[in-house]
């Protein structure tokens, strides 16, 4: 039952670091890209 805890939290440390290390160097920037598109006037 030891081992499983242990490995569990050394499981959880690796996650949070991985987790980390995506925050600082993934690329996770949406694209900005302009969208123009006409509304049509429904003038009577």
């Amino acid at each position: 039952m030891g081992r499983l805890i242990k490995f569990l939290f050394v499981l959880a440390i690796l996650s949070l670091i991985g987790l980390v290390g995506y925050s600082y160097f993934g690329d996770i920037s949406s694209p900005n890209v302009e969208i123009i598109q006409p509304v049509p006037s429904n003038d009577s």
